[in-house]
């Protein structure tokens, strides 16, 4: 038997043989059966040995062919057919888009599904025991199930991680489960928040570094490539068959890529967390002080004031609950209040900036220079305020309809308004401070300026909701390399978050100065990320990476290796010399 299974714009072309039996092929137009309505599949001692399904690739994907003979010893790909016990939607079918599209809107009393499902005890069902966890994409939703090819049948699984004894029984279920997952909106709000974030007021420095014109190109240039290695990282995963940054590199570089970039996505989220409370410890406390001088005064309260106990308390009270969350969408609400506050500063810094003491104003003849010797060093620093890569996938996952298309419009218009923003923050300082422009450039403004501190409580803030994001890419690192094809375990869950916000809570309880840490891991590991593996993991999949059309990627890859070097050794070079030691 032959039918087509159509998949959006992709085309699945399958056929089922028996050995044993003559059947007569029908035709290729002739109307095929729903999915749905297919036959259960049989035990595995009924089947019969001699029936197997194959997968017919398309031309889309198939490499050149030499003649009838056979074809060119260039690797094609999808992989070759696949027996009955392993057949599952493979490669770029095997998505959560693929399966969204064959999921039905109703049920019936005839469905096969919704009977096998509750037939089995406690709405529990069992994948084939031959399909591996590298052959399925799983689900990022704790209520979400997966449908997998087992013979003629489709058979609804549990996902791995879903709370125990959670199933579909019946219309209402389906469609609460159809309804899980967040929207365009929440998915732009996250993206949006993951990208402005503590690197946004270092911008007017980066314009300092590379010049007004230079920095301003730079903005929007790396920008431009940041929009597009997002995309590319979720078209390598749906090269690859893979749901994970860590799956990605596995399947192109095997365990050296699996360690590698683990590696440099814990680092660059770790450090970011530590960062995000250092920043807590630097910014609220002033706030509080303004606020309640008197208060602050006291001994009775006076440790209320202190910096340990302000990052103590607000990275326990507010950013380790949002850390416990499981699915990422749920922190679009505090997402959102996280960028009226970016707003806030925005606006703030343009206002005061322009009413601010002759005194504090840079040199105004250096304002519309050039280029600079700090260029590289600029680079950096847009560098990091740009990375959301290691978030990217998360977001994806995040969707209600994770589609290219759909995440195509999230990166653009969350990419569009964060680079909007950040081009506004850097040359509204950069403008009025130009030669004086500080690293932070709330620190340009003066302590006792109550507009600046209620800037400077909105940046804390803002600190409070991305702190739980660098969590979640945390967590899932740990997760995917330690634990790769356990079920959910909510201990385990509770436990890494622990750990991971206390350790992050405790580097920056005994840490002052976090500026050469954060430099390290942004122009170390946030290149790695934003810039390098996209780059080679789609040159590993697409094949013939020598194409012209494979250029733009080798050179995003090369980009991203000088910027890394440059970026640590200038990084090193600042902390042997020590510029910006800070008091605690």
């Amino acid at each position: 038997m032959k039918g087509t299974v159509r998949l959006e714009e992709e085309e699945v072309l399958f056929t089922i043989e028996d050995t044993s039996e003559t059947t007569t092929p029908t035709s290729d137009h002739s109307p095929q059966p729903p999915l749905s309505s297919l036959s259960p599949a049989k035990p595995a001692h009924q089947r019969n040995p001699d029936t197997h399904v194959r997968f017919a690739t398309p031309p889309a994907y198939r490499d050149s062919v030499d003649d009838e003979a056979g074809r060119s010893e260039q690797p094609v790909y999808p992989p070759p057919p696949v027996s009955l016990t392993t057949a599952t939607l493979a490669s770029t079918l095997a998505s959560r888009e693929a399966q969204f599209e064959l999921d039905s809107d109703q049920l019936s009393e005839a469905d096969e599904l919704h009977d096998t499902v509750n037939g089995l005890p406690n709405g529990h069902t069992m994948s084939p025991s031959s399909a591996t966890s590298r052959d399925r994409v799983p689900l990022l939703h704790e209520a979400r199930g997966r449908l997998s090819l087992d013979g003629a049948a489709l058979i609804y699984s549990e996902e791995e991680g879903q709370i125990p004894g959670r199933h579909l029984s019946g219309e209402e279920d389906l469609s609460r489960w159809l309804d899980q997952g967040g929207g365009l909106i929440s998915g732009m709000i996250n993206m949006i928040n993951a990208t402005i974030g503590a690197g946004a007021v270092g911008l007017p420095y980066a314009l300092r570094e590379a010049g007004l014109f230079t920095g301003v190109i730079l903005l929007l240039a790396l920008g431009a490539v940041t929009d597009w290695t997002i995309r590319l990282i979720i078209l390598n995963a749906k090269l690859s068959g893979q749901s994970s940054y860590v799956g990605i590199l596995d399947t192109c570089f095997g365990f050296r890529g699996r360690v590698a970039v683990s590696f440099f996505q814990f680092t660059f989220a770790f450090g970011g967390m530590c960062a995000f409370g250092v920043i807590l410890g630097d910014t609220i406390p002033h706030v509080l002080v303004s606020l309640f001088p008197a208060l602050a005064r006291t001994r009775l309260f006076g440790f209320l004031f202190s910096r340990q106990f302000v990052i103590a308390f607000f990275t326990s009270a507010i950013s380790y609950p949002l850390s416990l969350y499981r699915d990422i969408h749920k922190l679009a609400r505090a997402s959102a209040l996280a960028l009226v506050s970016m707003l806030i500063i925005l606006l703030t810094v343009s206002w005061r900036g322009s009413i601010i003491d002759p005194a504090l104003r840079g040199n105004p003849e250096q304002r519309f220079t050039v280029l600079e010797s700090g260029v590289f060093e600029s680079i950096g620093v847009i560098s990091f305020a740009f990375v959301c890569h290691h978030n990217s996938l998360l977001i994806y996952g995040s969707l209600k309809t994770p589609t290219l298309d759909r995440f195509a419009r999230v990166t653009h218009v969350s990419t569009a308004i964060s680079v909007a923003a950040c081009l506004i923050m850097a040359l509204s300082g950069f403008l009025v401070f130009t030669d004086k422009t500080q690293g932070n450039i709330l620190n340009n403004f003066p302590p006792d300026d109550f507009w600046i501190n209620i800037a400077r409580a909105c940046f804390g803030f803002n600190m409070f909701t991305t702190l739980p994001l660098e969590a979640f890419v945390c967590r899932e690192v740990i997760e995917s390399f330690f634990f790769a094809g356990r079920a959910f375990d909510q201990k385990r869950h509770i436990i890494i978050t622990t750990v991971t916000v206390a350790a992050s809570l405790l580097v920056a309880l005994t840490t002052c100065n976090l500026g050469v840490v954060l430099e390290l891991t942004g122009g170390f590991a946030a290149t790695s990320l934003a810039y390098i593996f996209p780059a080679v993991c789609y040159l590993r999949l697409s094949g013939n990476p020598t194409h012209p059309s494979k250029w733009p990627a080798w050179a995003c890859a090369g980009f991203g290796v000088i910027v890394m070097i440059l970026s640590t050794v200038l990084s090193l070079r600042k902390a042997a010399e020590r510029h910006d030691t800070q008091q605690c």
